[in-house]
């Protein structure tokens, strides 16, 4: 965990693998689990969902079927124009951060977490942690539920609640159930849209990484963190790190993180994959590279392919990637082949945190997944686009912009002008001049035109045409450049 400086960050690492990789900073804080009360500022039939204004720079968006009067009502076929109306106030919790031009998801079923259970003021319903596998246990606990809630609530028993009493358990709803009135109190308050209650995201998630190692080590270099994570018991070594160099550095998670923001990765065995991540969807390319392979071509073929589910799988967890995720593997004619591959997707995500959905292949052989999104990528987080091609990965090129320089030219062919000046690229002059400006001659009498040029290095090949006028003139300008 590197806890000094403002970026707050921390690493999972098993086998010498970063699993799990959390940066948050103060400019790019999650919203995700914030409370707020919120107006709503326009309601859509068409979207069946709203708009609201929650004190944020952009409005959040909320949809019918997660409005509180939708999730109270016995009529669920209407549409949100019988759930809400422009200007009603309602709470509501950011449930997936803004992202590109959207802003903010919320949800109006509000969920008040606490260490055993999970208190949904508007749920209706009780449930039981998946990870609770004594059946006994969770009946139990779904007894217990329903007679603690009343109709209106919800509750969700967390993994922690087995190691619970039922007056613990029970300690714990009435002191959930106590927040939330006081979230209504404060919220009733409030003149204009705001936040509520604002959770800690970061230190949560490190709280519950850390519970969740049974053995290993824990190491920070914040001495107020340590005595925090004391606290709370956990299995795990807790280590004060106080070293001059950074302790990312100092543990090579540093160079780890600059290949996870690499487009072309490298696997063991010379293969490689490339990953095109856009607003809608994640396109990841497997390619054979540098194997060759021993036996014949579809082993080699299968081998690859199960390097990459394995790594493509660890590059979403590090990399935060959500939404659409295709996969175009190296083409398998064998169905139990692509079986295979499933298998090991399948495997890995079990390892997931995030809610993945496996689709399966497309006729034309690409795998199809989606994963939860609820923040921004590792790549937003840590790059911004290119300002020279707008986030691409192209630009013109010297050429295209020389023979555009060139066309504009040629308009002036029939001016009174003697010279033109022109700022622009080293690459551009050559591409319009020729090596040795071995093309100058033919484009002067062409233009009827004397040339004059200011040369700027730059990234992004351009031009400007500074002047028209007298040679002697324009050739001074450009003499006074240099």
């Amino acid at each position: 965990m590197n806890y000094l400086s403002r970026e707050k960050r921390f690493a999972y690492l098993k086998n010498n693998q970063i699993e799990k990789l959390i940066i948050d900073r103060p400019e790019q804080h999650s919203l995700v689990g914030n409370i707020y009360y919120g107006t709503i500022t326009k309601v859509l039939p068409g979207m069946n969902a709203v708009f609201i204004n929650i004190g944020e720079e952009k409005n959040a968006y909320l949809h019918r079927d997660e409005l509180p009067s939708y999730l109270l009502s016995s009529d669920k076929q209407q549409n949100v124009t019988s759930f809400a109306h422009q200007g009603e106030k309602l709470l509501v919790q950011v449930n997936k951060d803004a992202t590109g031009t959207k802003g903010p998801r919320v949800t109006g079923n509000i969920e008040i977490q606490g260490d055993n259970l999970i208190y949904l003021p508007n749920g209706q319903y009780v449930s039981v942690s998946k990870k609770i596998a004594d059946e006994q246990k969770k009946a139990r606990f779904r007894k217990l539920g329903s007679k603690l809630k009343n109709k209106e609530e919800g509750l969700i028993f967390r993994t922690s609640s087995i190691n619970s009493t039922e007056d613990e358990i029970q300690q714990e709803f009435e002191s959930l159930r106590h927040s939330y009135h006081e979230l209504l109190a404060k919220a009733a308050g409030l003149s204009k849209p705001g936040i509520l209650y604002q959770q800690d995201t970061f230190l949560e998630l490190v709280a519950s990484q850390a519970a969740k190692m049974g053995a290993g080590e824990i190491m920070v270099d914040d001495l107020e963190l340590k005595k925090w994570l004391e606290q709370k018991n956990l299995p795990a070594g807790l280590t004060f790190y106080n070293g001059k160099e950074n302790i990312f550095a100092a543990y090579s998670i540093e160079q780890k993180l600059e290949k996870a923001l690499k487009r072309v990765v490298w696997l063991d065995n010379g293969a490689y994959l490339i990953f095109d991540e856009t607003e809608a969807l994640t396109v990841i390319d497997v390619n054979t590279g540098k194997f060759s392979g021993k036996a014949d071509y579809r082993d080699t073929v299968l081998k690859t392919n199960q390097l990459a589910a394995q790594e493509i799988m660890h590059q979403l967890r590090l990399r935060d990637i959500g939404g659409i995720v295709l996969i175009d593997f190296i083409d398998m004619s064998r169905e139990q082949d692509k079986q295979a591959i499933l298998d090991i997707m399948q495997q890995e995500i079990i390892r997931d945190d995030k809610r993945t959905k496996l689709i399966g292949f497309t006729p034309l052989g690409i795998l199809q997944l989606t994963r939860k999104k609820t923040k921004v990528t590792l790549s937003e987080t840590l790059q911004v686009k290119c300002t020279a091609c707008g986030g691409t990965g192209r630009i013109l090129s010297p050429e295209t912009v020389a023979f555009r320089l060139e066309r504009e030219l040629l308009e002036h062919r029939f001016s009174d002008s003697e010279a033109v000046l022109i700022e622009t690229t080293p690459d551009v002059q050559t591409a319009l001049l020729g090596p040795n400006e071995e093309h100058r001659g033919l484009l002067e009498q062409m233009i009827h035109l004397k040339l004059y040029f200011t040369l700027h290095p730059s990234i992004e090949p351009y031009y400007v045409v500074k002047q028209f006028g007298e040679e002697a003139e324009v050739a001074q300008k450009a003499a006074d450049f240099y």
